[in-house]
């Protein structure tokens, strides 16, 4: 990437939304604005995990804020990310909706490992190159997560459902400071966290590192105080909660340090802290300046190591994992692609940028199309898609694995179960190619293409056909077979698939 180009990250967390906006000077990400609201919308789930209107409207005003701001950036330019508070939220997609439409960029919720890879890619990239052991630790408004790693690359990577705000509300929800209080929300944080032990035991590091808000705020307080900065102590953490405890309620704290809108959620943060601190055996963390924009930013720049793309290698991982047939897998995903480019090589409603993506995605799904023939051959299309949806897979949002299993699903068998999906055009026109794809290889070898073509017929725009020779479907009768199977199957849905020559 040459020197100039802009970049910027959005990181919807749970307690503030974050813009990070900057230029590229000679290979290295340089800010130039930085952005933050105190939204909380972690605090607007109420008890059937649904987004208040109070909440969803909050996180609306300031992603249109933050969308003015990003008037005139590419998509290539701007990379938004959710965190927990989404990935929870039962309405999600109802806040989702409007709100890639205010900020004018698709919001993408990732899993609580795809989190935990981006900030320590972000803590990693601030710190000086080191072969050192490195724990970070970031505690959020609804999640800590928890990474080791060496040099700019992660190894362990967990996020656990406990944060400053989840404990605030529920071990403080008068805001009043006891010592009882900080006990129990101690005791509670480390049976969530306790099993992080033996994978993040003092053994296996050298330095604690923490990262984004709660560390920022403790550490705020600790240094006004007169502690020593950039790095918290076990020592200052007990003098802190003393002080919690002295002043009886958020109301009346009176801290130097202690930013207004910090004050609400600090016991549960605090408490959450000192679980980690004494579950792990942490004597002191140093400060870390980067986070999950900062890795967010990486990404953008390709600046993600020697690994390649991420994706690729999650993919590669999941099919070693389910025993994936690969020459298989890459041969209905090579075939797949064939028709993909062949259907929309006339249209010009999408750009080169967006076709290469779905590409990628149907090329994706294709080599993992039987990922789930391990747990059954009958309805392995069905246990590959409940995988797929559940995996946590580096580089993916949730949102891209949902794609990937909704192909996988609808590969093979009746399209009913997929008829809410199909007024998407881009997953039909996937859909139909990896449907054609799994048929032409169905003997599990490289099929004839020879004189094949998948067409749009422009008379309605839901109508494609699969242009073929005679003598092929005379050379290959069972393929032939299933293709004609397969037109009766699109005949019951909005869409439909006409052969010719064949």
């Amino acid at each position: 990437m040459q020197s100039g180009n802009r970049l910027a990250a959005v990181d919807l967390g749970s307690n503030s939304f974050r813009l990070e906006i900057g230029r590229i000077d000679h290979g290295e990400f340089r800010r130039t604005e930085y952005l933050k609201e105190t939204v909380r919308q972690g605090g607007g789930l109420d008890e059937y995990r649904n987004l208040t209107p109070q909440a969803m409207q909050a996180g609306w005003d300031c992603l249109a804020r933050f969308g003015e701001r990003l008037a005139g950036f590419k998509p290539t330019e701007v990379c938004a990310v959710a965190t927990q508070t989404l990935r929870e939220a039962r309405n999600r997609e109802e806040f989702l909706q409007r709100a890639n439409q205010v900020l004018g960029f698709p919001i993408d919720i990732i899993s609580g490992r795809e989190e935990a890879r981006l900030i320590y890619q972000g803590v990693a990239q601030l710190l000086p190159a080191s072969q050192e052991r490195r724990l970070v630790i970031d505690i959020g408004g609804r999640s800590t997560e928890l990474i080791l790693g060496q040099g700019p690359t992660p190894t362990v990577m967990e996020s656990f459902r406990v944060g400053s705000i989840g404990w605030s509300k529920r071990f403080f929800p008068d805001g009043q400071f006891t010592r009882k209080a900080f006990e129990i929300a101690e005791v509670a944080a480390t049976a969530v966290l306790d099993e992080a032990f033996d994978a993040y035991h003092p053994d296996h590091w050298d330095t604690a590192y923490g990262s984004a808000g709660t560390v920022g705020a403790i550490s705020d307080v600790l240094v006004a105080a007169g502690w020593p900065s950039g790095h918290i102590s076990k020592e200052g953490l007990d003098w802190m909660l003393d002080r919690l405890v002295a002043a009886q309620s958020a109301d009346r704290l009176r801290m130097p340090g202690m930013r207004e809108d910090r004050k609400a959620i600090i016991g549960g943060g605090v408490s959450v802290m000192r679980a980690v601190f004494r579950l792990l055996g942490i004597e002191s963390m140093e400060m870390a300046a980067g986070g999950l924009r900062h890795g967010l930013i990486c990404d953008l720049m390709g600046n993600t190591g020697k690994t390649g793309d991420l994706r690729v290698n999650s993919v590669n991982r999941l099919a070693r994992k389910f025993g994936v047939d690969t020459v298989h897998g890459q041969r209905v995903g090579n075939v797949a692609c064939t028709l993909f480019s062949q259907l929309t090589s006339g249209t010009v409603d999408a750009s080169p940028l967006d076709k290469e993506r779905l590409l990628r995605k149907l090329r994706w799904a294709g080599e993992l199309h039987e990922i789930g023939s391990h747990i059954s051959h009958s309805d392995y299309h069905k246990h590959g898609a409940y995988i797929l949806d559940n995996a946590d897979a580096m580089g993916f949002s949730l949102s891209e694995m949902h794609r990937l299993s909704l192909l996988v699903l609808g590969h093979r068998g009746k399209l009913r179960k997929l008829e809410a999906t199909l007024s998407d055009e881009d997953l039909v026109e996937q859909l139909v190619c990896l449907r054609l794809a799994v048929i032409l290889c169905h003997a599990r070898r490289d099929p004839e293409l020879e004189g094949m073509a998948l067409r749009r017929i422009d008379t309605d725009g839901a109508t494609l056909r699969l242009n073929g020779r005679s003598e092929w479907a005379e050379a290959y009768p069972q393929s032939a077979h299933l293709l004609r199977e397969e037109v009766l199957a699109w005949e019951k849905t909005p869409w439909k698939l006409e052969l010719k020559g064949i």
